[in-house]
């Protein structure tokens, strides 16, 4: 599909990787990790042709379609959620029109007989197939299930762009490129702006692509759900292998045992050759054997062990005197945006030392009360902070709280005070601003360095409760464990709004859910809410499908409905025994890919088989749909 070789790419002289070669190949998942600046987003930007490289050849398909979903977009603004999102169907809207047109042309004229009138039904036939091939018929509802799975409501579907939030635009963008069926998806931090729900909705397409996929992102569970393959890049240089992250670490790190348990081998044999030619050297009897000696010496291939780029930020939050019991009371809290109501009476009561953490949809409102409680909205209710309660802050957009036109060392030594702006320099040293990365502007920063610029900020002094939104995002996942290490140790009062529910594992003993401007309770860390959540959702599905089973008045059924309804559930019957077998046969080909993924793949024609199957799979799960819907009018 797509084939990378020797590319090479540097910035003021220091090369971000060198000579890397690797393929793209159907039914690739890959996950594309790296410190933040190792040049990921750089590749992504390269394979889709938007920069080039130095050096190197990047061999494609003539026709391949690749989809790029990149950090910063440019929004068109004046369409409605709908309407951009059928901006995905170019081929589609276009056909549509000259539908229009010939059929306007057809129905102004009455000369059925004549030539000219039946090569307008040839016309409109041919482009009636061009349709049905290009999923004209289909894709007004595959547009409405991939914007309800990104967490649009249908209610939303009419409401102008404009109203929206970059991150909820950004979603839009992200159903543009799913309903494209590009051949190769390049999705740069695709889930920075999604919910745990949305992320889990995309886990699954993803999963089911038809395509080649390739992810920048630092969330390390929904690489392990979505990848079948990692690629990392470090010190200019990839390591490539055919894993989900957290079992490609154990590979690479028992590669490196091996590869440091060779050399110590080598190295003994090399230093034990170079003192028998210093021995032979002495003796003129022995110098013909010596020059032998040195020429075995100079032909032996050298084992490296593979670099690993060990530098991290290093963390701890500093501990402020002991507050009251109760950090923070609320009662009857509200706030309305315009005519959009995010929180309505809301009453809530944290306590010290307690650890929780805020979820839900984007909109819903858990920045807002992190901003309420920071004091820096205004709002309709009641809040009261406890004795002695000191607050920390990390807001989610750093960059409405960072002057872009100080240095990041003027950011902090102007939120020192006199008894700590002599550490400035050691604190920001070990965020890894060192040298003159201290003298950078902030207005240059990436996401990562500024998020770790607000974290450095928060060593400054001392706090007893730490209010955290987002902190995950632009974070590598070295950083982000840093992070989370830090956060269990602190021994204060946290408050976190996160979507990262492996950074979420652990840290927090309980959960509170915004939804429909109201918060629930769950008295647990974040496997018990999605456990608890994902009972709920079953519950709702089974009332559902219980009103469906009892109407009131059961309408008496005919024998030709009866007849109809039985083949209906035998078709259906069919369909499940194929899904059945075509899951079946896919499970098994991952697991022999796990054992023997070289084997495997180097057998001809393997990934369009394994496509062939997975693309059987979709169609039969579309079928069951169809006859599913079919049953149900019966039913009702």
């Amino acid at each position: 599909m797509m084939n990378i070789h020797n590319l090479s790419i540097s910035f003021q002289g220091e090369y971000l990787f060198e000579d890397i070669t690797f393929k793209l190949v159907n039914g690739d998942r890959v996950g594309l990790i790296g410190k933040n600046g190792a040049g990921k987003s750089t590749m992504l930007k390269i394979l889709s042709k938007e920069i080039e490289p130095d050096t190197g050849q990047i061999a494609a398909d003539k026709e391949l379609k690749i989809g790029f979903l990149k950090q910063d977009i440019d929004f068109v603004l004046g369409r409605t959620v709908l309407e951009e999102a059928y901006e995905a169907f170019t081929e589609i809207k276009q056909l549509e029109a000259k539908m229009d047109a010939v059929n306007t042309q057809m129905a102004e004229r009455t000369d059925y007989e004549s030539e000219g009138y039946h090569q307008l039904m040839v016309d409109i036939n041919e482009l009636q197939h061009q349709y049905e091939i290009l999923g004209g018929y289909n894709y007004q509802g595959d547009t409405e299930k991939i914007l309800q799975g990104l967490g649009f409501k249908r209610e939303d579907f009419g409401k102008l762009t404009d109203t929206f939030s970059g991150g909820w635009r950004m979603r839009i963008e992200l159903a543009k490129l799913l309903l494209q069926n590009n051949d190769i998806l390049l999705l740069d931090e695709p889930t920075n702006h999604l919910d745990i729900e949305s992320i889990i909705w995309l886990e699954g397409f993803l999963r089911n692509y038809a395509g080649a996929v390739a992810i920048v992102s630092h969330d390390k569970m929904f690489l392990d759900n979505v990848t079948n393959r990692t690629i990392e890049i470090s010190l200019g240089r990839i390591y490539d292998y055919p894993k989900p992250y957290t079992k490609y670490l154990v590979l690479r790190e028992e590669l490196r045992t091996q590869q440091l348990a060779s050399q110590k081998n080598q190295q003994k044999q090399i230093e034990q050759t170079e003192k028998l030619i210093e021995k032979f050297r002495a003796k003129a009897s022995k110098a013909t054997m010596a020059q032998s000696l040195i020429k075995k010496l100079d032909k032996i291939d050298r084992i490296e062990v593979d670099q690993d780029d060990n530098s991290v930020m290093t963390l701890n939050f500093p501990v402020s005197i002991t507050p009251g019991k109760v950090v923070a009371e609320m009662d009857k809290i509200s706030k309305n945006y315009g005519n959009n109501q995010v929180l309505k009476n809301v009453g809530l009561l944290i306590e010290r030392d307690s650890k929780t953490a805020f979820v839900g949809q984007n909109g819903q409102g858990k920045s807002t009360l992190a901003k309420i409680m920071v004091g820096d909205i205004k709002y309709d209710g009641h809040l009261k902070l406890g004795h002695n309660v000191q607050i920390g802050y990390f807001a989610q957009n750093q960059a409405e709280y960072l002057d872009g036109s100080k240095t990041v060392l003027d950011t902090m030594i102007d939120a020192a005070n006199e008894t700590n702006r002599s550490k400035v320099r050691d604190i920001l040293g070990s965020f890894l601003f060192r040298g003159d990365e201290a003298d950078k502007y902030v207005r240059v920063l990436s996401g990562g360095e500024r998020n770790r610029l607000a974290l450095a900020k928060l060593m400054l002094q001392p706090f007893n409760v730490l209010i955290m939104d987002e902190p995950t995002n632009h974070l590598d996942i070295k950083s982000k464990n840093v992070l989370k290490e830090a956060l269990k140790k602190f021994e204060g009062t946290l408050i976190l709004v996160s979507h990262d529910r492996d950074f979420l594992q652990g840290l927090t003993n309980k959960v509170y859910e915004f939804k429909d401007h109201k918060l629930k309770e769950y008295l647990g860390d974040i496997d018990y809410y999605l456990e608890q959540r994902n009972v709920e959702s079953l519950r709702e599905v089974e009332k559902r499908t219980v009103v469906k089973e009892t109407p009131k008045e059961k309408k008496q059924q005919s024998y030709d409905d009866q007849k109809k309804l039985k083949s209906l559930n035998n078709r259906l019957s069919n369909v499940e025994a194929e899904i059945n077998r075509l899951e079946g046969d896919i499970k098994k080909i991952d697991l022999e890919l796990e054992i023997n993924y070289d084997a495997l793949t180097s057998k001809p024609n393997f990934f369009d088989n394994y496509q062939k199957l997975k693309s059987d799979l979709q169609n039969s799960m579309e079928k069951w749909e169809a006859i599913q819907l079919e049953i149900e009018q019966f039913v009702d």
